[in-house]
């Protein structure tokens, strides 16, 4: 399937097919292990952080190494970007320089931006609304583990952040039903949501919205949580402890998901607040594998896509 030259900004911008023809490049590459080739060769990656990060960072510099390419790694420090210089400005330099962008930062306008004014690729590696990389990742650990993706149950518990809303967009293109457990005042966005369920009309998949724990994860196969305060939210963190302890994911809790259920965290976790360490490192978590599956996923698109 041809992706050449595309955006990749939010899980809106591929189908289901696009998303399983990604997942089978991510399996292949998976399956030949550590090796280079040249795909991309003399190929150059240019990684902007706006947002630290420990599994971005270093899967898309070892996706694009192992492909034959190089990687550029800038943060706020070493560029101009939002300091002076437009963001529009920004891509016009880098796309004379680079073959393509990932960005990891705020606000979802400015990966949108860099996009419109960029001759190259884009990636979002991150943005405040989406995180479409990681998601990609989380349905290849599914698929390896279960086999398939459609008539599946995820059940995702806790705060209606960015890795909610790609799951919302992404499980509803590839036929998956999703049941989404949030406080009050913490659910998803409602442009996610409508889009998601649009989407489930054409596929047949299921989209719940409950502030229940217990009902979101009932007969689920997929049991997914995340911080309870992101990346830019630290001084909320006493609060939303308080508010989100009813939804931490538990012995008690995952009892009433299927047997045969897998856990999934796209880490960094804070054990003992939205996860026991019982769950984690338990027989079904499947969160190792999970972050390993960033490099191959990133590896996929990446060959697809420069």
């Amino acid at each position: 399937m041809d992706l050449k030259g595309r955006d990749l900004l939010s899980m809106r911008d591929l189908t289901g097919e696009e998303i399983l023809a990604v997942l089978d490049l991510a399996a292949e590459l998976k399956s030949k292990g550590r090796y280079e080739d040249d795909t991309c060769r003399n190929k150059t990656l240019a990684m902007i952080f706006q947002k630290p990060s420990t599994r971005t960072r270093i899967s898309f510099e070892l996706a694009i190494r192992q492909l034959g390419g190089h990687a550029i790694y800038l943060n706020t420090g070493d560029m101009q970007l939002g300091r002076g210089e437009t963001v529009p400005d920004t891509a016009r330099v880098l796309s004379r320089y680079v073959d393509g962008i990932m960005i990891r930062t705020f606000a979802q306008e400015a990966v949108e931006t860099l996009a419109r004014y960029a001759s190259v690729p884009v990636i979002n590696g991150l943005t405040d609304l989406e995180h479409p990389c990681q998601v990609l990742a989380d349905f290849l650990t599914i698929r390896e583990s279960k086999g398939r993706l459609s008539g599946l149950k995820l059940a995702w518990v806790g705060d209606g952040n960015n890795v909610a809303h790609s799951l919302m967009l992404g499980c509803t293109r590839v036929g998956m039903h999703i049941a989404v457990a949030t406080p009050p005042g913490y659910e998803p966005d409602k442009g996610i949501v409508d889009d998601a369920l649009q989407q489930a009309r054409k596929t047949g998949a299921r989209v719940e919205l409950t502030t229940d724990p217990v009902a979101a994860v009932k007969d689920a196969d997929v049991v997914v949580t995340d911080t309870w305060a992101s990346m830019g939210q630290e001084d909320e963190h006493d609060v939303r402890a308080q508010v989100f302890g009813p939804y931490q994911v538990n012995a008690d809790l995952v009892a009433h998901a299927r047997d045969d259920y897998i856990f999934m965290h796209c880490l960094p976790a804070h054990r003992g607040e939205e996860v026991t360490d019982e769950i984690m490192d338990g027989p079904h978590s499947v969160v190792w594998d999970e972050a390993e599956n960033r490099l191959h996923v990133q590896k996929a698109i990446l060959s697809m896509i420069l």
